[in-house]
């Protein structure tokens, strides 16, 4: 699932005139471990399910297959392999949202498994698949600890699901690598590390480096208490590439989408003018040895 938004450049202050009002949570840049960041999160999306389905969920249709905002589909993209070859697969996605991903897999006649670690999410998942003839199961989880055997998977993907957000994607890439076969391919999308040098606008004001690209420091929304309340976690592309070797896995491919002529549309600090510049979303093809 993409994020809704994404890190911003400078913190942004909690608004302070109504005393009694609910203060928004402020941005800041702090650590935060696996723990913290998936509680935040998964609160964080179940809040917020309800508004991202409404606002993004004709563009990612019901049984889509969209990796970013640019909105480069699988259809198009075959980083999974060739449509016809994935009948019959055993595929776990990871941050699978409403499942919107796992839908399009099981019409190519592949057995998907669509995990989230929010409910509400996945409540979502539910709703859409109402009086479908395709079904699959729909698993709570955190992507850092899969409720899964070993071997149980030929394939694993994400579509901006877990990976943005967890504090130890090593641990992660182990875990996918261990539901894997042998020779299973894992492909998911980011933020594409680039973009965490620029403030989070779509406009011109969102072309000029603000930020040092190698400050990995977590950036944090927390609430008057200092609790956080969501977590997004940067990693420059080298980080990536040896999470990536260090989670069992070989990089076979690294795509960096460009943004389409058809599409018109502002998604946070996705759009046109930004994405004919610089990447918006970094892909990892990966397979297990």
């Amino acid at each position: 699932m993409i994020q809704e938004h994404e890190p911003e450049a400078t913190p942004r202050s909690p608004a302070a005139e109504d005393p009694e009002a609910p203060q928004e949570p402020e941005a800041t840049r702090r650590d935060s471990g696996p723990t913290e960041s998936s509680r935040a999160n998964r609160g964080w999306w179940d809040r917020n399910a309800d508004d991202y389905q409404t606002e993004h969920g004709t563009f990612l249709g019901d049984d889509r297959f969209v990796w970013g905002p640019e909105g480069l589909d699988e259809v198009e993209a075959g980083l999974l392999g060739p449509p016809e070859s994935l009948r019959g697969l055993d595929v776990l996605e990871i941050g699978a949202g409403a499942a919107q991903c796992s839908r399009w897999l099981a019409g190519q006649g592949a057995r998907p498994v669509a995990l989230d670690l929010s409910h509400r999410q996945l409540q979502h998942a539910l709703r859409i698949a109402d009086g479908r003839s395709l079904t699959f199961p729909l698993v709570e989880a955190d992507a850092g600890t899969l409720p899964f055997r070993d071997g149980s998977f030929d394939l694993a993907c994400s579509a901006y699901g877990a990976m943005p957000f967890v504090a130890d994607p090593v641990r992660v890439f182990r875990e996918v690598r261990r539901v894997l076969r042998p020779g299973g391919r894992w492909v998911f999308s980011v933020t594409h590390p680039i973009r965490w040098a620029f403030p989070d606008e779509p406009g011109p004001e969102g072309l000029s480096v603000s930020a040092s690209y190698f400050d990995r420091t977590p950036y944090v929304e927390q609430d008057e208490r200092g609790q956080a309340v969501y977590v997004e976690h940067h990693r420059t592309v080298g980080d990536r590439v040896r999470d990536v070797v260090a989670g069992g896995f070989r990089l076979v491919d690294l795509v960096e989408p460009e943004w389409p002529a058809w599409n018109t549309q502002e998604w946070g600090g996705w759009s046109p003018l930004r994405g004919n510049l610089i990447p918006g979303t970094a892909i990892f093809v990966c397979e297990r040895d």
